[in-house]
């Protein structure tokens, strides 16, 4: 822990709290971390939509069953 804690140019403590999953822990140091573990790479996958199925499909149960174009009455296509 010592040396990832030196790579990452941070303190043990940090880490610990990176490990607790504590949300106060800033963004640059979990990429500085995961840089030190040679994981930085997995990083550009959390926010791709293709990842996030449960998005999709919560995005996907908002969507209407059925869509209408709604005519005004007295109205052609024509003008």
């Amino acid at each position: 822990m010592a040396v990832v804690a030196e790579r990452a140019f941070t303190s043990r403590s940090t880490l610990q709290r990176i490990e607790a999953g504590d949300p106060s822990v800033g963004i640059g140091i979990y990429a500085a971390a995961l840089q030190a573990l040679g994981l930085l790479d997995g990083l550009g996958n959390i926010a791709d939509i293709a990842q996030d199925k449960v998005g999709q499909s919560l995005a996907a149960a908002e969507l209407p069953k059925r869509a209408r174009i709604r005519r005004t009455p007295g109205k052609t296509a024509d003008g």
